[in-house]
């Protein structure tokens, strides 16, 4: 079994192109195989009245800092890619060469702006996709848009933080990602053990990611890097386990 252990640095970097190279320096030191960013316009997803208003558009990646920080990702030699939320962000990304793409819970509900037109441009790109199902969607319907790119589904509740006891094992394992919202790093040790034992050949792990002093949105619901490094060893270890 390989695992793809992605660190998905969402709103942890806060709107910093310098916080967010550190992020990536610390996840290279980890021994992760990729980054993931989201490139969402702050305007089309939440209102103004929402609570967390100002952070969430300080966190939001322009082009001009998406190139940046794609630069200095090739530069640290690790995989940089992106969950895209309207379809000028995917032309940008081409630009760049991202390998692939990531496809968010949310956006295959098709209500949010331009979810059916974003889609449809990573479809056409033909590169692999790696989808989060947590809020449900048609299944079937994805599986039609992106019959020429490789999926990967992964298994997600769309709570944060997820309880573990919400976990449902049974249905985790017959998906080859998991995109894990609990607290600390047990729950994608157990799925890469599960897996490990139905003997998958290659599984994708998603964890969000900060530095210790990250106060985003999503800083209450991440693990840090050193909590990070600890996940990839236990996870490499793994991968050489024989049963």
């Amino acid at each position: 079994m390989k695992a793809t252990i992605v660190a998905e640095i969402g709103s942890n970097w806060e709107g910093s192109v310098t916080k967010a190279k550190k992020i990536i320096r610390e996840c290279k030191k980890s021994g992760v195989d990729a980054i993931k960013f989201q490139m969402w316009r702050a305007e089309d997803l939440y209102t103004t009245s929402h609570p967390n208003w100002k952070n969430i558009k300080k966190s939001e990646l322009t082009f001009s800092k998406t190139r940046k920080i794609k630069d200095y990702s090739d530069k640290q030699r690790i995989e940089f890619f992106c969950s895209a939320f309207y379809p000028e962000a995917v032309d940008l990304l081409e630009s760049l060469n991202v390998k692939k793409y990531k496809i968010a819970s949310r956006t295959c509900l098709f209500k949010d702006p331009f979810s059916l037109e974003t889609l449809t441009k990573k479809s056409l790109t033909k590169k692999p996709v790696i989808i989060s199902m947590g809020m449900g969607g048609n299944k079937e319907k994805i599986k039609k848009l992106f019959s020429k790119n490789q999926i990967t589904f992964c298994y997600c509740i769309s709570e944060y933080p997820t309880h573990f006891k919400k976990i449902n094992w049974k249905k985790a394992i017959n998906y080859d990602g998991f995109s894990d919202h609990t607290l600390g790093i047990i729950a994608p040790i157990i799925f890469s053990i599960l897996k490990k034992q139905n003997n998958a050949k290659n599984i994708i792990i998603e964890k969000h990611v900060k530095l210790k002093n990250s106060k985003g949105p999503d800083a209450s619901t991440s693990i840090d890097t050193n909590e990070l490094k600890q996940l990839v060893c236990h996870i490499r270890n793994i991968e050489k386990m024989k049963f």
